[in-house]
C-alpha cells in the first residue's frame, strides 16, 4: 500500500472474501503508536431499522486480514462477521 492516502482508501469498498459480503467503506484507521503503521481498518456497522440507520457498532478489521487492495475494492478475510 505504498503512497496511498486516507482519502483514496475511504473511496474503496470493503469486500469479505469469506462470504462475498459488502462491508462498506473505511470510516477510520487504527494506528500503532510505536510504529505509526496501520494496525486496523474501521468500517461502520451494519444497517439497522429497515436499512435506514446504522448501529453504533463498528467493525474493526485487523490489517493482517487484508488480502488485496485493488483500484476500487479492498478484499479482506473476516470470518464470522
Amino acid at each position: 500500500m505504498a503512497n496511498t492516502t486516507f482519502s483514496e482508501l475511504r473511496r474503496k469498498e470493503i469486500i469479505n472474501i469469506c462470504d462475498g459480503a459488502r462491508l462498506g467503506c473505511i470510516c477510520d484507521l487504527e494506528l500503532d503508536d510505536c510504529t505509526g503503521l496501520i494496525s486496523a481498518i474501521i468500517v461502520p456497522g451494519p444497517m439497522r431499522f429497515l436499512g435506514l440507520f446504522r448501529g453504533t457498532e463498528e467493525l474493526v478489521i485487523p490489517y493482517c486480514k487484508i488480502e488485496k487492495i485493488g483500484d476500487d475494492v479492498i478484499l479482506v478475510r473476516a470470518e464470522g462477521l
